[in-house]
Order: structure tokens, then C-alpha cells, then sequence
């Protein structure tokens, strides 16, 4: 994936962290959820990834990697796990509802 990205060197300013880094720091905000400002120090500053992830988008960069990296497996090629056959079951409703009550204990009015 490095010669698809850009060259270290930035055209002006100090040099840029490694692309590996903030490569990283991108995928665990995506990954987690995450809020930019909340990324951990270990990644360095948030701006910083944010600038890089936004000047590769604007660039083609994300681009030229998806087309090198997933197109591939995207077409022709078989997958690297099966997925499970489904049952004839469909799945069980998920209920907003309260718990049901233990025996024994009185109903609590609820407020208004």
C-alpha cells in the first residue's frame, strides 16, 4: 500500500508523521466511533489525522488504495470464509419494553 500513497515530504511545514500511524489512528476512529477531538494521544493530534484524511480524499488517494487494495477482491476472486447457512428461524424481535417483574413484588406507578 506505500506507493500508493503520497510522498512523505508535505509541501511545506515540518515533516509529516508516518503514513502507517496515521493510517491506524483513521481505522480506530471508524472502528470505535469515536469523536475526533477524543482520539488518543498515542496517534498524535487529532487535527493533524483529520487534515491528512481529508487532503487523501480530496486527492484520490483513498481512491487509487480501494482500487488496489479491495476492487480485487471484490471481482472473481471467492472469499476467505463461508458464511453460515441461515435457519428457517427468523431472528427474535428486540423489545423496547421493560423487563418482566419477579414475583412477589408490587407494581410502581409510573409517572405522568
Amino acid at each position: 500500500m506505500e506507493p500508493l500513497l503520497p510522498d512523505r515530504t508535505p509541501k511545506r511545514g515540518g515533516r509529516w508523521r508516518d503514513h502507517r500511524e496515521v493510517i491506524d489512528a483513521i481505522a480506530f476512529t471508524f472502528r470505535t466511533g469515536t469523536q475526533w477531538v477524543h482520539l488518543p494521544e498515542r496517534y498524535g493530534n487529532w487535527r493533524g489525522v483529520h487534515n491528512r484524511l481529508r487532503m487523501w480524499a480530496v486527492d484520490g488517494t483513498w481512491e487509487r488504495v480501494f482500487t488496489a487494495v479491495v476492487a480485487p477482491r471484490l471481482t472473481g476472486r471467492r472469499p476467505r470464509h463461508r458464511r453460515r447457512a441461515r435457519s428457517g428461524t427468523p431472528p427474535r424481535p428486540v423489545s423496547d419494553a421493560r423487563p418482566p417483574r419477579p414475583p412477589g413484588r408490587p407494581a410502581r406507578p409510573r409517572p405522568a
